[in-house]
């Protein structure tokens, strides 16, 4: 097949997505909305489950996606292979603007049971993190002065 399904395409290398195992891909959906800046992008249903894109609106020219996936029961083409999350010091990790935040994303996970550490001050260039986990036991970081930000446009500059 010669034809290509996109008439967009990067000029160059890009690093666009990570994806995930989950369970239940309503209560993923449901959980990413509420717990970080991604927004539903897209999702899909077809003979082996269902998929879907999750990401950042205003991350048009860069955009880097979370995709998740529920495989019907005897469709997963990794039925054999451990089920694995990640988890503990494997994440996804997400900076937030100010402290302040950190300590409300903490409550917010307290509040619904998924805080799995709680608010506090870690040695550079970690910062004030806390950590949550999806429903599927993935741990996601979110930290306040991590420095990743300031660092690419330190090293790359700024646009």
């Amino acid at each position: 097949m010669s034809e290509t399904t996109y008439d967009i395409h990067p000029s160059a290398p890009m690093w666009t997505h990570i994806a995930l195992r989950v369970k239940d891909i309503d209560a993923s959906i449901s959980w990413y909305e509420a717990h970080t800046p991604l927004r539903l992008l897209d999702r899909r249903e077809d003979e082996m489950g269902f998929g879907a894109w999750l990401g950042q609106p205003e991350s048009i020219d860069h955009p880097f996606i979370l995709v998740i996936s529920q495989f019907l029961e005897g469709c997963d083409p990794f039925a054999d292979a451990p089920k694995t999350v990640l988890g503990p010091f494997a994440h996804l990790g997400i900076e937030l603007p100010t402290k302040e935040a950190i300590d409300e994303m903490a409550a917010k996970g307290e509040a619904s049971g998924c805080l799995v550490r709680p608010a506090g001050q870690m040695p550079p260039p970690i910062g004030y993190i806390c950590m949550l986990c999806d429903p599927d036991g993935n741990t996601i970081e979110y930290s306040f002065d991590q420095g990743v930000l300031a660092t690419v446009q330190q090293v790359w500059g700024s646009r």
